[in-house]
C-alpha cells in the first residue's frame, strides 16, 4: 500500500475526500511555503486555518522549543509548580489586554478553552443558560458544539447541553432575549466560519449594555481572529469593547497546540473551591508549548505583524479583482472570496491547489474560499497566489 492508501486506512477521516481528493504528502514547511514528497511547492494561503500566523517553523519559535525541551517538558499543570514559561507568558499577554483580563488559564486548544469558559461562567454567575449566535463556530466538543450556530453539524450528536439559545447575529432586537437567567453570551466579534462576517459597532455596543444590565458575562471568542489576524492584536479592539472572558488558541502557539481562556483573577478564583480543582487538564500550559507561544507573540509584536495584516488587506483588495467574484470580504489578513455557487467555489479551490496554492472553504459559507496567509508572507508569494486565484477563476 502507498502512503495515501495507508493514510486513508489507518488515520481517522472526517470526510470521504480530504483536501479535494488531491494526494498531499508534505515533507517540509518553511515560512509560507509547503513542499511535498515530489518536491512541488505550495503557498499556504490559509496558515493551517489561521494557526501558522508567523509562518511555518519560524526560527525563533524553533529555538524556543529546543531550549525549553532541553530543560523540561511536562511537569504538572494544576498550579503545583511555579513554571517560568507560564508566568512569563501570562505577564506579557496581560500587559497587552484590558486590566480585567489579567489571569490566564492555559488549555491545549480552542474547544477546551470554550469548555473552561462555560464552566467558569456558571461558577461566577450561579446561572446555567448560555447565548450564542447563528453561524457561530466555537468548537466540536459537547459543550462547544452546543453553542454552535448551525443545526447540520449538531443534529447527529443530540442531546447536547440544555439551556442554550441561538440568536441572530447583528440583530439588535434579538438581544432582548438576554435576561437574568443567562450565565454568559459567547460571540465572535468577526464570525470566521460564516465567511468573515463582522459584527456592527452598534450591535456589539447594545450587546455590552444588555450584558451589564443583566449581569451576564460577555465572552469573546477570538480563537481565529486573535494575535494580529484582523489588523489589531485582538479583534475586540476594533470596537472599543472589553469582554469579561477572552478565548484564544490557533495562532497562539506558533504551530504548537495551546489555547487559553483569560479573565480576571477574581473570576478565576472560583475554581479554587466548591470544588477544589474546579477545572483541570493534563497538558494545558505545557512548558514547551508556552515557550513557543511566548516566542510567537514576541515575533508578532517586534516585527509589527499587526500592522502588516492591514497591508495584506489592502494588497489583496487591490490585486484580486475578477468579475466572477461576488463578494470579497477582508478584515486585516482574514478574507473570504465568495462566488455564485458552491460548485464553482470548490472547482476554483481544487484548481488553486493543483497550481500550488492551498485554500479551503468556510463551514457555514461554502460558496467562499478562505484567505488567511501568514502575516509575514513575502510579497512575492502573496502576489503569486493572487495571480493563481485569478487564473484559476478564468480557466473555469
Amino acid at each position: 500500500m502507498n502512503q495515501r492508501e495507508l493514510f486513508l486506512k489507518h488515520v481517522a477521516q472526517t470526510s470521504y475526500s480530504p483536501m479535494m481528493g488531491i494526494d498531499l504528502n508534505i515533507v517540509s514547511a518553511q515560512g509560507s511555503v509547503l513542499v511535498d514528497v515530489n518536491g512541488k511547492s505550495y503557498v499556504d494561503l490559509i496558515s493551517g486555518i489561521s494557526v501558522s500566523s508567523i509562518g511555518h517553523c519560524h526560527p525563533k519559535v524553533v529555538k524556543a522549543i529546543h531550549n525549553q525541551a532541553s530543560k523540561y517538558m511536562h511537569l504538572m499543570v494544576y498550579g503545583e509548580y511555579n513554571q517560568t514559561p507560564q508566568v512569563k507568558y501570562a505577564q506579557v499577554i496581560s500587559s497587552h489586554l484590558p486590566s480585567n483580563l489579567n489571569c490566564v488559564y492555559f488549555t491545549t486548544g480552542g474547544s477546551e478553552a470554550v469548555e473552561g469558559a462555560m464552566k467558569l461562567a456558571k461558577r461566577v454567575t450561579g446561572r446555567t443558560k448560555f447565548i450564542s449566535f447563528k453561524n457561530a463556530y466555537h468548537g466540536s466538543t459537547q459543550g462547544a458544539l452546543s453553542l454552535m450556530g448551525d443545526e447540520y453539524f449538531k443534529n447527529s450528536f443530540r442531546p447536547l447541553l440544555p439551556g442554550v439559545e441561538i440568536l441572530e447575529f447583528n440583530n439588535i432586537n434579538d438581544l432582548n432575549k438576554i435576561n437574568t437567567d443567562c450565565a454568559a453570551v459567547f460571540i465572535e466579534p468577526i464570525q470566521g466560519e460564516a465567511g468573515v462576517i463582522e459584527a456592527t459597532v452598534d450591535f456589539l455596543k447594545a450587546l455590552q449594555i444588555k450584558c451589564k444590565e443583566t449581569e451576564t458575562l460577555l465572552v469573546f471568542d477570538e480563537i481565529q481572529t486573535g494575535f494580529g489576524r484582523t489588523g489589531k492584536l485582538f479583534a475586540f479592539e476594533h470596537f472599543n469593547i472589553e469582554p469579561d472572558i477572552l478565548l484564544v488558541a490557533k495562532a497562539m502557539g506558533g504551530g504548537l497546540p495551546i489555547g487559553a481562556f483569560i479573565s480576571s483573577k477574581e473570576n478565576m478564583n472560583h475554581f479554587c473551591d466548591n470544588p477544589v480543582l474546579g477545572h483541570i487538564n493534563t497538558f494545558g500550559g505545557n512548558a514547551v508549548c508556552v515557550e513557543a507561544a511566548l516566542a510567537s507573540l514576541n515575533v508578532v509584536l517586534e516585527d509589527k505583524l499587526v500592522q502588516r495584516a492591514m497591508w495584506i488587506e489592502n494588497f489583496v483588495k487591490f490585486n484580486l479583482k475578477n468579475p466572477r467574484i461576488k463578494f470579497l470580504r477582508m478584515k486585516g489578513a482574514l478574507g473570504a472570496i465568495e462566488f455564485e455557487s458552491v460548485e464553482f467555489c470548490q472547482r476554483v479551490i481544487k484548481k488553486c491547489i493543483e497550481n500550488g496554492v492551498i485554500s479551503d472553504w468556510f463551514l457555514f459559507c461554502d460558496k467562499a474560499m478562505r484567505i488567511a496567509p501568514p502575516l509575514n508572507i513575502e510579497e512575492a508569494d502573496l502576489s503569486h497566489s493572487l495571480k493563481i486565484i485569478n487564473n484559476s477563476i478564468n480557466d473555469l
